[in-house]
């Protein structure tokens, strides 16, 4: 049973977002499987953390309180990359209902208010603060989010196993130790961890820093020092297809708070599986969800659509077939080519089942992927795109895309807009009621991330000033880099090296240069 106002709960999971009984929200997600499993479930949603109310109100759990941010930090809800609090930006403004580290406010209530209960941990904003991390809000590093917590586990990654079998251990009264997925503290490191540098050492010393970045991962048990204490990291654990298949098919009503916009525009999106091989220096996925492709099975994807076509709000429109990467689907079971193969047939049967309109593709994908496949681009552009498509670059200059880890550069760049160009060109017939309408390349870039000079920027605008005199459309997505926790990219930005090669990386700091940067892109927003 999931409920917002019973009594007598197993779990309470608190969410700094709404509550939507949907597959894309996290706190959802997690209701939805350990319903499944037979738990009684409630739910604070966006509670008053200035008050006592909200913790009260359903009482103390059996079990354990969960707690989550939801699917964004709490730092990047309340503030713009130039730090500037968005409720009162100008060029966008927005109140959240989330306290800054809002994480660390609601364990810090949950403990004065229910001395003694089980505090288990999760979402990506405790994901990346598992270890000691480079805090851009605070100009600072901070230790681990479970001592500042004192929470009881903590998981990191998809969640959806972790909790559960913590579920079963405490309704068993066993320990916690020892779970994949969940990092946890211990008075000694496990045998056979890898020990980095401590809490201590990196606080003190950059190159220590940089040794511990270097050594971060999701497959090996790890181990850090904080004082007397240790940090301990279990390898995450091997999901199969089987495992997403399963809690996506669980019986979600979609419904979908007023109050939660961002996700009321995804209502009826598909999710075909998790990880990114990508491994961007900038991108969190790497150390939350992992780099290994988890591809649902098709019969489970086509199931899911179904089911869509008999939601009382189903206009026939399926908003968004993919993941992380739209493209990377089916990479865990053979090369970009056979994937790609699959992949087609996927889209092919979707747009044929009964009552289906249209599937959109709308979560972006790799362009230096796409190439190897111009089959996959005509159906992408033939039937998947509603006049744009996502692509993101980042930048044009070599320097600063190896920086990023961006493979292929502009050269795959290059060849992805002839392809694109080029299949695009070709007429087809539009389908009853449709009209054969222009397809364009939608641009994301990033200024002002390490390794940006006013040269490297000066290259970036001259690209763009290209884009505009060939006719394409105006850029729409430039973003200034934010040092977001455990990144490759912040460890840059805060060390002024990269931890792989150890060489010096020149980081844009002031905030000036930054917005200097942005201009020379053109007279759009600063932020």
């Amino acid at each position: 049973m999931i409920d917002t106002k019973g009594t007598g709960f197993d779990i309470i999971l608190v969410s700094g977002e709404p509550y939507a009984d949907h597959p894309l929200s996290p706190v959802g997600m997690i209701a939805r499987v350990l319903d499944a499993e037979g738990y009684k479930v409630g739910v604070i949603e966006c509670p008053d953390w200035k008050g006592k109310a909200d913790f009260l109100k359903l009482g103390r759990p059996r079990l354990f309180f969960g707690i989550t941010s939801g699917s964004i930090d709490s730092m990047l809800v309340n503030y713009t990359p130039l730090k500037r609090e968005r409720a009162v930006d100008p060029n966008a403004p927005f109140a959240s209902r989330m306290p800054d580290r809002a994480v660390i406010v609601y364990a810090n209530r949950i403990r004065e208010l229910h001395k003694g209960a089980r505090i288990v941990l999760g979402g990506i904003e405790a994901s990346l603060r598992r270890f000691a991390h480079y805090d851009y809000w605070g100009d600072d590093v901070r230790r681990s989010i479970l001592l500042d917590t004192r929470a009881d586990i903590l998981v990191y990654g998809p969640g959806e196993l972790q909790v559960v079998e913590i579920a079963r251990r405490l309704d068993r009264g066993e320990d916690l130790d020892g779970i994949r997925g969940t990092s946890v503290i211990r008075a000694e490191a496990p045998a056979g961890a890898l020990v980095i540098p401590s809490f201590e050492e990196v606080q003190a010393d950059k190159d220590k820093f940089c040794e511990a970045q270097k050594r971060l991962t999701n497959r090996k048990t790890i181990a850090q020092k904080h004082a007397n204490r240790y940090v301990v990291q279990y390898p995450a654990p091997d999901w199969t297809p089987d495992d997403l298949d399963r809690v996506y098919s669980l019986p979600f009503t979609r419904r979908i708070p007023e109050g939660f916009p961002e996700l009321g525009m995804a209502r009826f999106s598909v999710q075909t599986h998790r990880g990114c091989r990508g491994r961007c220096s900038f991108c969190s996925l790497s150390l939350h969800q992992g780099d290994r492709i988890v591809s649902r099975s098709e019969a489970s994807i086509l199931e899911e659509i179904r089911r869509m076509t008999k939601h009382p709000e189903w206009r026939g429109l399926v908003d968004d077939l993919g993941g992380p990467t739209a493209n990377m689907y089916g990479l865990d079971t053979g090369g970009i080519k056979e994937a790609h193969l699959r992949l087609i047939g996927l889209m092919r049967a979707a747009r044929k089942i009964r009552g289906v309109k249209k599937v959109f593709v709308r979560s972006g994908i790799r362009y230096d992927l796409a190439v190897e496949s111009p089959e996959y681009v005509r159906e992408l552009a033939r039937y998947h795109v509603s006049g744009l498509l996502k692509i993101a670059p980042e930048h044009v200059s070599e320097k600063v895309l190896r920086l990023m880890n961006k493979s292929g550069g502009r050269r795959r760049l290059e060849e992805f807009r002839k392809m694109f160009a080029e299949v695009t060109a070709e007429r087809v017939a539009p389908r009853c009621g449709e009209r054969d309408r222009p397809q364009h390349l939608k641009y994301y870039f990033m200024v002002a991330h390490p390794g940006t000079t006013d040269k490297e920027a000066r290259e970036l605008a001259d690209f763009l000033r290209e884009l505009e005199r060939s006719g394409e459309k105006p850029v729409e997505g430039v973003q200034i880099f934010t040092p977001t926790p455990m990144t490759r990219s912040t460890c840059m930005y805060y060390t002024g090296k990269d931890p792989m090669t150890g060489e010096a990386v020149y980081v844009p700091r002031p905030y000036a240069e930054k917005k200097a940067q942005k201009r020379m892109l053109g007279p759009r927003d600063e932020e």
